[in-house]
Order: C-alpha cells, then sequence, then structure tokens
C-alpha cells in the first residue's frame, strides 16, 4: 500500500465537489486501502479523497472505535447541537470551534456496493459531518465560530 501526500489549503481541489464514485473496481479499492494507511500514517480521524487529489466521494473514518469506509456518503438526518473544537490535516496548525449536528444518520455503500445506513454521535457525527463537507469542497474554517493557531 502507498501513503499519500495530504494536499492542503489553499490549494483549490479542496473547493471542488468531488464526483460520485459510479464503479466500485480495484482502482476504487486501490484508493480506500491507501487513504486508509495515509490516514494511520498521519494519525487523523477521517480523510476524504479530494484531501489526496482524488476528486471522488470517498471517506475512510476511524474515531478508534473502529474502521470504516464510506463510498458517496450523504447525511439524511440530523439531530441535536454540539459545539467543539476541530482540526484538519489540510489545514495544519488551525484548530476552530465548531457547530455541527450532535447525532447525524448517514447512507453509504460498502466496497461490496452494498447501501449501508450509519448513525453516529459525538465525535463520529462530527467525524462524519466534517469529511462529507470535504467532499462538497467546504472545510471546517468555513464553519468555525472562531480559530486559532497551533504549533505544527
Amino acid at each position: 500500500m502507498a501513503v499519500y501526500q495530504v494536499i492542503t489549503t489553499p490549494d483549490q481541489v479542496l473547493r471542488v465537489k468531488a464526483k460520485a464514485v459510479g464503479k466500485i473496481n480495484d482502482g476504487v479499492f486501490r484508493v480506500l486501502d491507501n487513504m486508509k494507511d495515509t490516514l494511520y500514517a498521519e494519525n487523523g480521524v477521517g480523510l476524504a479523497a479530494p484531501q489526496i487529489g482524488i476528486s471522488k466521494r470517498l471517506v475512510v473514518i476511524d474515531t478508534g472505535d473502529n474502521y470504516m469506509e464510506l463510498i458517496n456518503p450523504e447525511i439524511i438526518e440530523a439531530q441535536g447541537e454540539q459545539v467543539g473544537n476541530e482540526g484538519c490535516l489540510s489545514v495544519p496548525g488551525t484548530v476552530g470551534l465548531v457547530k455541527r449536528a450532535d447525532k447525524v444518520t448517514v447512507r453509504a455503500l460498502n466496497r461490496l456496493g452494498e447501501e449501508q445506513i450509519l448513525e453516529g454521535s459525538g465525535l463520529l457525527a462530527r467525524a462524519f459531518q466534517h469529511e462529507i463537507d470535504h467532499l462538497d469542497g467546504i472545510l471546517f474554517i468555513d464553519k468555525a465560530i472562531e480559530t486559532h493557531h497551533e504549533p505544527i
């Protein structure tokens, strides 16, 4: 497997709406596998394909509970509210206070092409929203109530 270089701001690929994955094939498997390697190499919680320069609707997430892959994810329900700090591999050194839904339901395909319905609250809900925003060209700094810089 391979570790990709994470694209950082102000690269415009991060601002483009990613295209849906039409056919799940070996190329998609390879990208997902390499995204997983990159996520762990960077000690991240989530990674979206645009962050590695691939404008496809692919996300990998691991909040510490379990690893998941999402193909063409979409939020189908959101409830409640939470406000918390977020960072991003594509915006190194910046942390922002962001308001998100506290509980979300996501519909996505798995690598077998099967539809899955996933629910998350707390950190997982935040990760779902953060990564799906990436697929729409939105960064957490666009939604941040306030930001501050931390040493890298």
